[in-house]
């Protein structure tokens, strides 16, 4: 199985034994009383409507670790390893994974599946838009889990700390990847409340990755255009809490560039800590 699977590809697999489809759709939201935004959880959307056979991949349940400072934090490998088992992935198993967006809280779940050492995972190219849009087989039906266990081969550079960031600006020859929209990393929005850039950092937005009518990522030759990097021995990107830079992480890694990490929790961090230099347009803090 390709790591970018095709609707057509799926069609046609539903129904082998061995697949496990997991909606990954989460959401975020301001949350008044911490005056913070926060991860809500899609399972009311996907009750409603799913891809037939799939099951919800909740990041408020099992999926992050300690979410009160920083939204989407990384769980133990252990905590992720159960939660992925009691939705039905084994060893064994092979993993399609989509969401109702640009295919970023899909491509989370698939960088920490590599993360814990699972490579037989896949997203669906067009998610849920473009599924629905072609009149694929839908379910309101709840689906029945097979419980699995996943054996743990972790693989922890694949993500890095803010000590690694700083490391990485004082070393100079390592690249370092903005994934958020050009407006905040230019200082002129603050979406989520995140606005300005770690200095250094190449803006390459996730969301320029797709085509918005199908939510397909965008042909490979435009992709390459998207990442026409100098050579780095190693690459770090980062978001607002690593959903938009696995997004990012996950073309990438299909380019064939080597040495990526994710920089977790990412800016909502970054633009705490008064210590660290944050750009903003041509202001330096």
């Amino acid at each position: 199985m390709e790591n970018l699977v095709s609707t057509d590809w799926l069609s046609k697999h539903l129904d082998d034994p061995d697949l496990v489809i997991l909606d990954c759709t989460n959401y975020a939201e301001f949350d008044a009383n911490s005056q913070r935004y926060k991860t809500t959880s899609g399972c009311k959307n996907w009750v409603d409507e799913h891809i037939e056979r799939s099951v919800y991949a909740d990041f408020t349940k099992g999926l992050a670790g300690d979410c009160r400072r920083f939204r989407n934090t990384l769980p133990e490998p252990e905590q992720f390893a159960v939660s992925m088992g009691e939705l039905g992935v084994s060893d064994h198993s092979r993993v399609v994974l989509y969401d109702s967006g640009y295919s970023m809280w899909a491509a989370r779940v698939w960088w920490m599946l590599r993360w814990v050492g699972f490579d037989n995972a896949a997203i669906l190219n067009g998610g849920w838009q473009s599924w629905e849009a072609e009149g694929r087989r839908i379910s309101s039906e709840p689906s029945t889990v097979k419980p699995g266990q996943l054996t743990i081969r972790l693989r922890p550079e694949l993500f890095v700390t803010m000590d690694d960031v700083i490391s990485a600006l004082e070393d100079g020859s390592i690249r370092i990847i903005d994934a958020l929209s050009e407006a905040q990393f230019n200082g002129e929005s603050s979406e989520l409340g995140l606005s300005g850039h770690i200095p250094t950092a190449l803006n390459i937005p996730a969301a320029s990755l797709v085509d918005p009518e199908t939510a397909k990522y965008i042909p490979d030759a435009l992709l390459r255009d998207r990442f026409l990097c100098e050579n780095a021995k190693h690459t770090i990107i980062y978001c607002g809490s690593g959903i938009a830079a696995a997004s990012n992480a996950f073309v990438m890694t299909r380019l064939g560039f080597k040495d990526l990490a994710i920089y977790m929790p990412g800016l909502q961090e970054w633009i705490e800590d008064a210590d660290v230099p944050l750009a903003r347009g041509h202001q330096l803090r």
